[in-house]
């Protein structure tokens, strides 16, 4: 199946509302725990979430990583605003910032160099994907750690509906939706290591981890 490109930006108020209200409880804890495993000897510092939305994962790395910094990095005016509530309610400002920002970054970027850098979920929607890779490269210090999660494209139409069908049958119309049109919008795994490999980090693994994700795994090069 051929890519369908979706929009970058998910700034409409029933959309960024509707995710923010879903519960991705489990999936986002899942996310920071196969993060901790991957790189266990990690214990905090700068951490940088590309691509953050309403900031549960922030929030997560924050709880797990009791004196890190952590920096979420989004395009969506909508779901920062959904993240710098939920953060206020953790009582987390101090150590939890969300910037509003497009990739590529352009000059100064407001951001400390990162110890770790994050993302889920944002590479699909990048139709220039070289554009996270190069942002990784941007924002963290030599040898971070790197830790992306996104959609797998499946093969066809039919298997991107069957995946819909099988994991989100009960969720609202809008998530159906978006779900997917962003597995439609994923890319494949060689199409992500050409991507690496034209970025300068052909040293990330790439691997499968489920029927619809693919994770790319590693450590910024050292100087």
């Amino acid at each position: 199946m051929m890519r369908t490109p979706e929009p970058e930006i998910m700034d409409g108020s029933e959309q960024s509302a509707a995710y923010a209200n879903a519960d991705f409880t489990a999936v986002n804890a899942g996310f920071v725990a196969s993060f901790a495993a991957r790189f266990d000897t990690f214990a905090g510092g700068v951490l940088i979430d590309l691509g953050c939305g309403p900031a549960e994962i922030c929030l997560l790395l924050a709880q797990t990583y009791t004196t890190a910094q952590v920096h979420g990095v989004d395009a969506s005016e909508e779901m920062l605003g959904h993240g710098r509530r939920a953060i206020a309610q953790a009582h987390l400002d101090g150590r939890v910032r969300l910037h509003q920002r497009y990739l590529p970054l352009a000059g100064e970027t407001g951001l400390p160099l990162a110890d770790a850098v994050v993302s889920n979920s944002l590479l699909h929607h990048l139709a220039a994907p070289e554009t996270l890779w190069q942002t990784i490269a941007r924002v963290g210090r030599p040898g971070a750690a790197v830790y992306v999660m996104d959609l797998l494209r499946p093969a066809s139409i039919a298997d991107a509906s069957e995946i819909v069908d099988r994991y989100a049958a009960g969720e609202p119309d809008v998530l159906r939706h978006d779900f997917f049109h962003s597995l439609c919008a994923a890319y494949r795994v060689d199409e992500i290591e050409e991507q690496l490999e034209n970025s300068g980090l052909r040293g990330m693994a790439v691997d499968v981890i489920s029927d619809r994700h693919v994770c790319v795994s590693g450590c910024l090069p050292a100087m």
